[in-house]
């Protein structure tokens, strides 16, 4: 008849086996709830890619996008399925999945075996032993690798959020620069046929020197804002091509031709920073991360004085003797380390968590407040642009032409009103520029999108 003993054991291990049976190591359950927060967030749906087969359906999503010009949404979507280093992050979900089956999981039965003869005797033991401190405070472990990846989730729909709105800036920058450089095409087209007519001018005695320097100036300093325009056009383009992960073919996609128009009104949000404090994914992992942090606290202080114990079965047979059995414990004598530098140690990461946990919170209101100003005085300013700076430019532009086709104004004055509109509508395109990318940063501040803008007037800006 076996001993309470063996049969205690048998118990132990067979209730780690089935602990361990009930954790799930499957990288996409921890990842969707990462995709689940980002959609939420940014309205992209982010996908693992597992096999080559899921890589060439997504070269072919790619090559379906990217027959028409590239739209930001198309953009943000590429880049959430299709760059490396994100997809590299995506994994890390499972990477903490895997740890929380691991928490599960006890620690292997250890088998001991001794045999000795001697005198026409011999003798044999026999053991088994488990990690009793391991079985007891399993529950406060796997809790702990469960806030972990809790952790993770927040911290890889964070990398999502943060690549998303990374993606959408590089669009607007490359799409305004794109229209840029076009504009400054036009210019110097305008500047090229300028200076040609104050040639010819010149020739025939009606116009001075100094009026051809003048449009030979203006001619060569055009030339320049074109290869300066075309150079930032191309730097914004690769910007753009490394946030989507593109090469080859696929970095030759086209781009529209110009950024979207001003919204009709701004949107109006209240509360921005209960906003902030309530979506910022930066924000939950940085509480989450104390939370977790107490409770490594509470199990350093649980295992500050018996941190290996160890109980088994063992038997013994003596040649001419009768079997004999019983158990035995290991244990470590805590003589020389007392614990009291882990517990302090732990301590002082929870103290430092908590400190982080309000600079975070301090940040997040201050980068809600200057978002939603510096969004509010960038739409002031494009639709300053819009409404003021160029129907003026405009009704000059008009009354100047006319005047010269009434022979009551010069060349020279309908020359230099154009060098002045040209200016202006490059100011134009800067402040929309500064309106869109100042909305993705008002975004990123209150960890959410905006509503959708109302149509427009129609009050467009220049081409």
């Amino acid at each position: 008849m076996a001993s309470p003993i063996s049969w205690h054991a048998t118990l132990a291990v067979s209730l780690g086996l089935l602990l361990a049976g009930c954790a799930s190591v499957t990288p996409e359950r921890a990842f969707e709830a990462s995709a689940a927060a980002a959609q939420a967030r940014t309205g992209v749906d982010a996908r693992l890619l597992r096999s080559d087969a899921d890589r060439q359906a997504l070269q072919a999503e790619i090559d379906t996008l990217l027959q028409a010009p590239l739209t930001q949404d198309a953009a943000v979507r590429i880049a959430a399925l299709n760059h490396p280093g994100l997809q590299a992050t995506y994994w890390e979900a499972g990477i903490a999945q895997a740890d929380v089956a691991q928490a599960a999981r006890l620690r292997n039965p250890g088998f001991g075996f001794s045999r000795m003869d001697g005198g026409g005797n011999r003798e044999t033991e026999r053991s088994v032993s488990i990690d009793l401190a391991g079985l007891l405070t399993m529950p406060l472990r796997q809790r702990m690798a469960a806030r972990r990846l809790d952790e993770t989730t927040l911290r890889v729909a964070a990398a999502i959020e943060h690549h998303v709105n990374a993606t959408r800036r590089a669009w607007i920058e490359a799409v305004a620069a794109r229209q840029a450089l076009t504009y400054a095409r036009q210019v110097a087209d305008a500047a090229d046929a300028s200076s040609a007519l104050m040639a010819r001018m010149t020739q025939a005695g009606n116009a001075s020197a100094l009026d051809l320097a003048r449009e030979s100036a203006f001619h060569a300093e055009a030339g320049a804002g074109v290869l300066r325009a075309d150079r930032e056009a191309n730097a914004a383009r690769e910007h753009l091509t490394r946030q989507l992960g593109l090469w080859g073919k696929q970095a030759l996609y086209k781009l529209p031709e110009r950024l979207p128009d001003l919204p009709a009104a701004p949107a109006e949000l209240a509360g921005i920073e209960r906003t902030a404090l309530s979506q910022r994914l930066d924000v939950q992992a940085a509480r989450a991360a104390a939370s977790g942090t107490a409770a490594d606290l509470g199990l350093t202080r649980t295992t500050r004085f018996v941190n290996v114990l160890d109980l088994g079965y063992a038997d013994k047979r003596e040649t001419g003797e009768p079997k004999s059995d019983g158990y035995e414990i290991g244990l470590e004598l805590p003589l020389f380390d007392w614990g009291g530098a882990r517990v302090a140690r732990a301590e002082a990461v929870y103290m430092q968590s908590l400190g982080q946990v309000a600079a975070v919170a301090v940040n997040a209101r201050s980068e809600a407040r200057a978002g939603y100003l510096g969004y509010r005085a960038s739409y002031d300013v494009a639709r300053h642009y819009r409404d003021q700076v160029i129907p003026l430019r405009k009704q000059i532009a008009d009354e100047t032409l006319l005047r010269y086709n009434g022979m009551l104004a010069s060349p020279f004055e309908l020359l230099a009103d154009a060098r002045e509109q040209a200016g202006a509508v490059h100011a134009t395109i800067e402040a929309l520029k500064d309106f869109w990318l100042a909305q993705v940063d008002l975004e990123t501040a209150i960890g959410m999108r905006l509503p959708a803008p109302s149509p427009t007037d129609k009050k467009d800006t220049p081409q």
